[in-house]
């Protein structure tokens, strides 16, 4: 059954804008990114929004409705009240380009400065073996579809711009941990994860978890296991003097 519904959508660009009133039909069955197209066919004909597929797998439609971070076309109507204001808000994390539309750079350019994947140099292609359970563990983080909302909700760089250049967030998170586990990867992503990404700076509130649409276990899964090994690489006493006497040893091997 058709209703009215009353939709408060932010409009304008890098130098400012605001809430835009709008009333519109909402059908059964429809999401918020369907009457967001319903205002632009109708209403507003240039009002900005990104969208791709409209099935929750190409993570474009990000957006804050009513202040929560969610994807519009897995948000169904039928989630509020027919009398319910509803607000659509760009994420707030990232700079405005027009309308409900920004710019995400910021997460692909973190992304890009991680290291690839490193096999051992004596493995050729078509010589890695691993086993099963180490190729699952690993498949969780694989689900993410970069919609970037749990770099949008995640408060070190929502409320602190200054920390974007050391703080790479929960999806690059996820992905150091994912080439941290992978039996075959050389690199050392432990202390590039503290050092060279900002591992330290998350408090574990485990918002990011919160709002993931693919339901990935950011936080317990990726975040706190980091976490752990940092910690036991970087103040544990006994693995720092194993590693102390191994350097001591092939010093002397040398000689």
């Amino acid at each position: 059954m058709a209703y009215t519904a009353h939709f408060k959508v932010w409009r304008g660009d890098s130098t400012g804008g605001g809430l835009v009133d709008y009333d519109v039909e909402v059908n059964a069955g429809e999401v918020v990114l369907d009457v967001i197209h319903r205002i632009q066919a109708e209403q507003a004909g240039d009002l900005a929004v990104r969208w791709n597929c409209k099935a929750g797998k190409c993570g474009s439609c990000s957006a804050e409705i009513n202040g929560y971070p969610r994807l519009m076309c897995m948000t169904r109507m039928s989630t509020y009240r027919q009398d319910e204001t509803v607000s659509v808000t760009p994420m707030r994390t990232f700079p405005v380009i027009k309308d409900l539309v920004t710019d995400v750079s910021f997460n692909y350019e973190k992304l890009l400065s991680i290291p690839a994947f490193a096999p051992p140099a004596d493995l050729k292609p078509g010589e890695y073996r691993m086993q099963q359970v180490d190729v699952e563990r690993s498949q969780e983080f694989r689900k993410c579809i970069e919609c970037f909302l749990c770099q949008d909700v995640c408060h070190v760089i929502r409320d602190h711009e200054e920390n974007k250049q050391q703080f790479a967030g929960p999806r690059m998170f996820i992905r150091l941990a994912e080439l941290d586990m992978h039996p075959l990867d050389s690199a050392d992503r432990e202390i590039a994860a503290q050092d060279d990404f900002g591992l330290g700076f998350c408090n574990i509130t485990k918002c990011c978890t919160e709002v993931c649409p693919e339901g990935i276990k950011i936080t317990d899964n990726a975040i706190i296991p980091m976490k752990e090994r940092v910690v036991d690489r970087k103040y544990d006493p006994l693995p720092f003097w194993r590693r102390k006497r191994r350097v001591a040893e092939r010093s002397e091997a040398r000689v």
